[in-house]
């Protein structure tokens, strides 16, 4: 079916209650573009879930007017509504979809105007509901299909690489043709293969006969010579375009873009692509954008992907649910694999009114909406069937892991499946009856964590663990564990079969899991928690001291914390320290990194969560700290590493592996330059500096792309800077900055990465935090943008994007 975007021209409300709008209580509508997240634009207080950020839940209503040609059957496709979207054509039921992550489409066509304009209504509600962060309303792309009655079926294009050897490939397309006349009717297939330079590789032309009111399904078999092979080192692409052609005249077209690849798994050589073993250099992500709150542009989700990729990562487990088309698209593009998460629960709810409620009645259409989503794109690897199932020790649960893992291997033969098991809730009413006392109905998972992790490793080496998991394990082609790295070596010996990925782990453990990695070949990778930080489970990562919270730390930060805390790249996209040692520990990294520990804690006993990476940052920058303590880490994978504050040595000290690949430094603060120098057998091999900002400072704007397009989901970012003249950023800097937008953009979000403020991202001032704020800006149309930041006591700083149009 043809294809267009149908974002534009959308209204929104909170939906009222019908019989307080009779009596004259109206909520008026304004118009939205979509993807919109209608949540992100309430009002936060400390009444509602730290879980989600203390955003309160809502019940909304979009609409929107458009015409038709005649004749013609209409679809209309969400790829994602939060959540139990209900929807309306021209006041009249026409379908819904309780899972807000889900593709899915509406035929329309019954309930179209023979003439004029329609109206389609969507209702979206979100109410406890949720672990984390999940905005709500129509927050990804909107699609309208059209067809003639004879027309190929929404996602009925499928290409698979079945044999594939140096010579040429085997390029295996399948495409569904449905057929709605009352007669029989013969059309011709054309399928052409196009390389990444469009230059003609393969084609070939058939007649389809469909029988009225039955689906066909017509499968060429096409030869690519010498085949440029999809990996994430070299992300080669083809395109497959498919024509229906009648009478000489073309009467439907698709397309889609897909990788030859081969895809092999033993517990020798692990995982490995074109033959080749590929470690899983893994990061957990949630769906929201940051400052753009669930809203899912494509260029936000190509620029997470990029971001990534530098700092080192080379796969993505989308947490805890389907991966948005968007995403999908950077991750072929930039060369990045993807375990793409169909469910966060399945019959056991973890929240009053989350999609347990639905699970039974929808599991198998979600699952084929996940199969269909993903199944031409070559970096997708793994399907993983849920995370931290509660009921998956049980024998109910093994038989409803097994249930999910054919169903996936019916839908898609070519991938394998996975699943997230957390050990110790596997076996936690077990635990339970062995403790003699009953936890807390109200603490979930994540806040029986927050104790250090040795006693999810204790627990998930137990025979206990052997033993109840041993049947949801044994249906998987790959165990994916939570937090269990006590497992990786002993189930080496017990269950010698076992392919394992460490789906969730803590950052502080990187260098002892990445070790196992290396060690065990059976050890698939490690998915830290996470990749990037995320609204909601706020304060998670944040750091805690001694006396702050009592003995242990706490899981839960206060209002108005709003981010979890945990990301290796905070929401805005600038990478953290840990970013850096890990790069270091994948081996990524030659030159050393400096971190400094806030002085303003010296001293005080840190207490954070296994998710808390130190309480520091790359700065030398600390305005009221003279001649104060302070401390520095500097992390290194080489022998030794040595410090000079202005030229002057602070001393060696032991680095690299065996000290985990860090050492650290007290002395006092002074402003200046701090060198850290890596040494290697003697020799130095590597540097890193930090400079203290000092004299006349600017405020400074730089676009991330000075042109950009007027695409449907392109976005402008610009960075916006506390420098001094030699742009050293003022990390100490917390002034107001006011952003204008003129010309062909309109601002759709500020942002810092502020972990506890009452400050929204839809206003035109934000307070920049650690001397940096982040502007999102939306093309509206060919031109030229113009950005203007200003601050009390600075220089404006201006800068021009060009828009250009797109395809």
């Amino acid at each position: 079916m043809f294809r267009t975007s149908f974002n534009d021209g959308w209204q929104v409300r909170s939906k009222p209650n019908p019989f307080a709008e009779l009596a004259g209580e109206a909520v008026p509508f304004r118009g939205v573009t979509v993807p919109h997240d209608a949540v992100a634009e309430l009002s936060r207080d400390g009444g509602e879930e730290g879980g989600v950020g203390y955003f309160p839940s809502g019940v909304f209503e979009y609409r929107k007017t458009f015409t038709v040609p005649p004749e013609q059957r209409v679809l209309i496709e969400f790829d994602g509504v939060y959540r139990d979207a209900m929807v309306y054509l021209n006041g009249a039921y026409a379908g819904q979809r309780p899972y807000g992550y889900s593709q899915f489409h509406i035929d329309v066509t019954a309930l179209l105007n023979p003439v004029g304009d329609n109206e389609i209504r969507v209702e979206t509600r979100n109410r406890q509901d949720s672990r984390w962060y999940s905005g709500g309303g129509i927050y990804r792309d909107t699609w309208l299909l059209t067809g003639g009655p004879v027309r190929i079926a929404p996602h009925g294009l499928r290409v698979a690489t079945p044999d594939i050897d140096a010579e040429r490939a085997v390029v295996e397309v399948t495409v569904a043709v449905a057929n709605d006349t009352e007669t029989l009717r013969t059309v011709r297939l054309v399928t052409e293969i196009r390389d990444r330079d469009g230059t003609l590789v393969a084609s070939d032309t058939t007649p389809v006969t469909i029988a009225p009111h039955e689906p066909a399904t017509a499968r060429r078999r096409l030869y690519v010579g010498t085949p440029l092979l999809w990996h994430p080192d070299t992300p080669d692409l083809y395109e497959c375009v498919v024509t229906l052609v009648d009478e000489g005249a073309e009467i439907d077209r698709d397309s889609a873009g897909f990788g030859i690849r081969t895809l092999r798994l033993d517990p020798v050589h692990g995982l490995r692509i074109n033959g080749d073993t590929v470690e899983l250099r893994g990061a957990c992500i949630h769906h929201d954008n940051g400052p753009l709150g669930a809203a899912t542009y494509a260029r936000a989700e190509r620029r997470r992907v990029e971001i990534l990729k530098t700092a080192g990562f080379n796969a993505i487990r989308m947490s805890h649910h389907p991966m948005s088309p968007a995403m999908l698209d950077a991750c072929d593009r930039l060369g990045m694999l993807v375990v793409d998460e169909a469910f966060d629960m399945w019959t056991s709810a973890k929240n009053p009114f989350d999609y347990s409620l639905s699970f039974a009645q929808w599991w198998e259409r979600d699952l084929e909406s996940l199969v269909d989503k993903d199944f031409n794109h070559p970096s997708v690897v793994l399907y993983s069937i849920g995370n931290e199932i509660p009921e998956v020790g049980s024998p109910a649960g093994a038989a409803w892991s097994r249930r999910l893992a054919e169903q996936l291997r019916a839908l898609d033969g070519t991938r394998f499946v996975t699943n997230a098991v957390n050990n110790m809730l596997a076996v936690m009413d077990e635990l339970k009856k062995r403790a003699g006392r009953t936890l807390s109905e109200s603490a979930g998972i994540n806040t029986l964590m927050a104790d250090p992790g040795e006693l999810m490793n204790l627990v998930a080496a137990s025979e206990l663990v052997g033993e109840r998991t041993a049947e949801a394990y044994s249906v998987l082609d790959v165990a994916g564990m939570n937090y269990s790295e006590s497992r990786y070596a002993l189930d080496a010996e017990l269950f010698p079969g076992r392919i394992i990925l460490g789906t969730e782990t803590f950052p502080t453990h990187i260098d002892g899991n990445w070790e196992l990695v290396r060690r065990h070949p059976h050890v698939i990778g490690d998915f830290t928690w996470t990749g990037w930080d995320y609204l909601g489970e706020v304060g998670i990562g944040r750091p805690q001291y001694a006396g702050e919270a009592g003995e242990r730390p706490s899981f839960a930060a206060p209002y108005p914390y709003l981010v979890a805390g945990c990301g290796d790249i905070d929401i805005t996209g600038h990478r953290r320290p840990v970013s850096y040692y890990r790069e270091i520990v994948f081996g990524l990294r030659a030159d050393p990194y400096i971190a400094v520990q806030r002085p303003q804690h010296h001293g005080d006993t840190f207490t954070g969560t296994p998710w808390a990476w130190s309480d520091s940052l790359a700065s030398w920058t600390w305005p009221g700290f003279e001649d104060a303590p302070i401390t520095i880490e500097i992390y290194c994978d080489a022998d030794d590493v040595e410090l000079r504050l202005d030229g002057r040595s602070l001393g060696f000290r032991p680095a690299g592996p065996g000290h985990r690949y860090r050492a650290t430094f007290e002395t006092v603060y002074r402003p200046g330059e701090l060198v850290a120098l890596a040494y290697r057998d003697g020799v130095a091999v590597g540097s890193c500096t930090l400079r203290s900002a000092t004299g006349d400072r600017s405020l400074w704007a730089e676009p991330e792309r000075p042109v950009v397009t007027d695409t449907p989901g392109d976005l402008a970012y610009v960075a916006l800077t506390v420098t001094d003249r030699d742009a050293a950023v003022d990390t100490a800097a917390d002034i107001p900055i006011t952003v204008e937008v003129t010309g062909a953009g309109t601002l759709l979000a500020l942002g810092s990465a502020d972990p506890a403020t009452e400050e929204r991202f839809d206003t035109a001032t934000r307070r920049a935090y650690q001397g940096r704020v982040l502007a999102i800006v939306r093309p509206c149309g060919a031109g030229e943008i113009g950005l203007r930041a200003t601050a009390v006591g600075y220089d404006p700083a201006e800068v021009t994007i060009t828009v250009t149009p797109g395809q």
